[in-house]
């Protein structure tokens, strides 16, 4: 679902609606600080490239082209964002981030997994809070509840 709703403000900034591009920096923000942070081991670092790295995507964002989800196009440019500042400030421990980067555990992905789930799913009841009672009814029936959208109706009366 939230790779339809990703698709949706890429669009509306494709088309002009540069401002819905807050929303996708919102839902992927941290994400994208943490990856920084693991490979630069510097807040202050880390935030500097996270905003490059949006400034990039936002300049890139036509090539986009949806063979893969928006979050891991994303992810692999902030990751390569931060390997290029590394040498950048020319230190000598790009290949050993490299090296940590590919010999992460499964626990480390599994723990960095949960951990951004727990945030989409604090962004999504965030979302639903914004929704009138009505819409949010029917999007909780038909994605929590599963029913269809014929019961749904009937219920609603609409």
């Amino acid at each position: 679902m939230s790779q339809h709703l990703d698709q949706y403000y890429i669009d509306k900034v494709l088309c002009g609606e540069t401002k819905a591009f807050s929303v996708l920096v919102d839902r992927y923000k941290f994400m994208v600080f943490t990856l920084a942070v693991k490979i630069l081991k510097n807040k202050e670092e880390a935030e500097d490239v996270s905003q490059d790295v949006f400034v990039k995507v936002f300049r890139a964002l036509n090539t986009f082209n949806g063979t893969s989800k928006f979050s891991t196009w994303l992810y692999k440019i902030a990751y390569y964002q931060s390997l290029d500042y590394l040498k950048k400030q020319k230190r000598t421990r790009t290949e050993e981030v490299r090296e940590q980067h590919d010999n992460i555990s499964e626990d480390e992905i599994e723990r960095d997994n949960r951990l951004l789930k727990e945030v989409r799913l604090t962004q999504l009841e965030q979302l639903l809070e914004e929704l009138k009672p009505t819409d949010k009814a029917m999007l909780l029936m038909r994605y929590q509840d599963g029913l269809s959208v014929r019961d749904i109706a009937k219920s609603l009366r609409i």
